[in-house]
């Protein structure tokens, strides 16, 4: 559940912050208020895709957090994987969009990338709006709900199902490759076997020719770098030199020596400078034997030459690096063996690819009869809301449609299609092509409200699904909504106070346009702010009189409804 959303610069939204609550939340406020930014704030910490587009005017970054009770294992484990700490039951997941589109996401207290966002949300948050019901038009979508309304009688069958169609489809795509023309299996063979013998006569190792051409700068130089050697060593210590480092140091040390008896100071002086004097002659040891090793045989550069250009020309033949090369060496055993065992390899794909084809038969059959089975029940389920939603003649009919003898699908064997008859005599047809937007919406929520009994999602947001219902079906959905609320938390996006009526937690988006950039705040209303945010919703005007007589009228019946006391 979520307990509290907060807004920093997103849309027209300088700062707000959302207290929510169990039950039934109504979001209302007017045209262009910022209403739908409550839905894209939750989108963006759910995992939706950043535009930069929705940062402030004049604001550097858009932020929004969200504060949740959590009690799902699931998603306790997910966290902890990504180093994050829910606290006393509680998770705070952040989202940040920069005015030039970067995003960072937050979970637990710790930095996530963004897909775990929309991994948490799956089963933190359902959101559904004027997409949703386009959404609703795919045969995917529609077929999605039937799999969530059925829960674990397709669920497990559909997870085992899939591990085993990945396979089947890794196993055909492999059977493809493999059963090409033999005169181009017979040309890579050759050409696979020619790169490992070439490869074979030089056998490099990574880094390879980097290293080579730095040896080959060394000993290209090594004049150069035996003189400056030996000229260094010489001013660091030199036979017969009154000059060289270690000379003068062992001077000053003696100096001192010879005071160090009239100030204790000097003791720490000549130890500083025998410390120096020791670090100058092994510095000099170093540069000797750095200069010693510097002897250079003719031959060495040349064998380190003729060594990178052999190099070079294994890069120029399979490159364009050495690290493709070596890739090359290692892959090419295996697929030489593919090519070399093609005919053996397609009889035993063939046999696994039957063999996985009749456990896919099995799988997908079992999936048909529980999806059917769940159609049955998610029709008679949602033809009854439909009944309540002031649709009394409509009925509701979900087709499982198996395609038998067609490709196998990643999701089984069957065509899912929700269908409707409006009014009796007639053959249900597409929901899509019979439901007007109205009509549409209220299909939806009747199959939300079904759904929520069996899913485990415990936040469900509808924005504006209430578009284009009015008059007793507004009412109605505000009743459905109250009830969904029974079984989970509902934050409702409204124009319509009908709707908002049955709300138990009202909040209203206002907007201001006395700076030079149109603002928004949030505000929870209570009392008389409710009666006249309703009054509003009813006439344009929060002050007619008429207006909120209906008003206080409409939350009465509301509270009633609920059973609630004064």
């Amino acid at each position: 559940m979520i307990d509290e959303i907060s807004i920093r610069d997103l849309g027209v939204i300088r700062s707000a912050t959302l207290h929510l609550a169990p039950g039934f939340t109504a979001v209302t406020g007017e045209t262009g208020a910022g209403k739908t930014m409550v839905v894209s704030a939750l989108g963006l910490i759910l995992g939706d895709r950043a535009d930069s587009g929705t940062v402030r005017h004049g604001a550097e970054r858009a932020q929004v957090e969200g504060r949740w009770r959590v009690d799902d294992p699931i998603i306790a484990a997910r966290v902890d994987e990504l180093g994050g700490t829910i606290d006393d039951g509680e998770l705070i997941v952040s989202r940040a969009v920069s005015a030039e589109g970067r995003s960072r996401a937050v979970i637990g207290g710790v930095a996530a990338p963004i897909g775990a966002l929309g991994e948490l949300g799956d089963r933190l948050v359902a959101i559904h709006g004027q997409s949703e019901q386009i959404r609703l038009r795919s045969q995917t979508t529609q077929r999605e709900s039937l799999d969530r309304f059925a829960g674990d009688p397709v669920r497990t069958p559909l997870g085992e199902y899939s591990s085993v169609f990945a396979r089947w489809s890794d196993s055909r795509a492999r059977l493809e490759r493999l059963s090409t023309d033999a005169a181009t299996r017979d040309r890579e063979a050759e050409e696979l076997r020619n790169a490992i013998a070439h490869i074979d006569s030089v056998s490099p190792v990574a880094g390879e020719d980097v290293a080579l051409k730095s040896t080959i700068e060394r000993l290209t130089n090594s004049e150069d770098l035996r003189r400056a050697s030996q000229e260094a060593h010489e001013a660091l210590s030199a036979e017969n030199s009154e000059f060289d480092a270690v000379t003068m140091l062992d001077t000053a040390r003696r100096a001192l020596e010879r005071v160090v008896a009239h100030d204790p100071t000097v003791e720490t002086l000549l130890t500083q400078i025998t410390e120096a004097s020791i670090v100058v002659r092994e510095a000099a040891q170093s540069v000797s034997a750095y200069a010693a090793g510097l002897d250079v045989d003719g031959d060495d550069l040349e064998r380190v030459q003729e060594r990178l250009a052999a190099i070079n020309a294994l890069i120029r033949a399979y490159g364009p690096s050495l690290d493709d090369v070596l890739a090359l060496w290692s892959s090419a055993s295996d697929r030489l063996l593919d090519t070399d065992r093609a005919d053996d390899l397609i009889g035993e794909l063939r046999e696994s690819i039957a063999a996985d084809e009749r456990v896919l038969d099995e799988l997908a059959t079992r999936i048909t009869a529980a999806r059917t089975d769940a159609a049955a029940r998610l029709s008679v389920a949602v033809t009854e809301e439909l009944h309540a939603l002031a649709m009394p003649t409509a009925e509701f009919v979900v087709v499982v449609d198996p395609q038998r003898g067609a490709e196998l699908f990643a999701h089984g064997r069957d065509v899912v299609e929700m269908r409707m008859r409006p009014h009796p005599g007639g053959d249900p047809k597409p929901v899509t092509k019979t439901a007007s937007g109205g009509e549409l919406s209220r299909v939806m929520l009747a199959i939300e409200v079904v759904i929520a009994a069996t899913d485990t999602v415990p936040t469900l947001v509808f924005d504006e699904v209430d578009a284009g219902v009015g008059g007793a079906s507004a009412i109605e959905i505000g009743k459905r909504l109250a009830r969904l609320a029974e079984s989970a938390q509902v934050i409702v996006v409204t124009h319509l106070p009908q709707v908002a009526a049955f709300a138990s937690n009202h909040l209203r988006i206002v907007k201001d346009t006395s700076g030079e950039v149109t603002e928004s705040t949030v505000s929870r209303l209570v009392g008389e702010e409710r009666i006249a945010e309703m009054a509003r919703l009813l006439s344009g005007t929060p002050d007619s009189d008429n207006a909120r007589a209906h008003a206080v009228e409409m939350l009465e019946t509301a509270r009633l409804w609920r059973g609630e006391s004064r």
